[in-house]
């Protein structure tokens, strides 16, 4: 298992709206220090919920396509 902490986001795209967990390595604290890194070029997340109705157990969205990202 990766370290890190795993915490449960929600993902605003154009289109959809994702809620899945995401890991924030060991050397960031917070989930917007993770996510800002110029090198991540998608966010990754697992046990996802798409629109409130699909399941999915992994989902990679591209930074491009984000509206908003909150921490639940």
């Amino acid at each position: 298992m990766p370290e890190g902490k795993k915490v449960r986001i929600r993902v605003r795209t154009v289109s959809c709206t994702y809620v899945g967990d995401f890991l924030v390595p060991p050397m960031r604290h917070r989930v917007s220090d993770a996510i800002n890194e110029e090198a991540r070029l998608f966010v990754n997340l697992t046990d996802v919920v798409i629109n409130d109705r699909d399941r999915s157990d992994f989902v990679a969205l591209n930074k491009n396509l984000i509206e908003s990202i909150a921490q639940l």
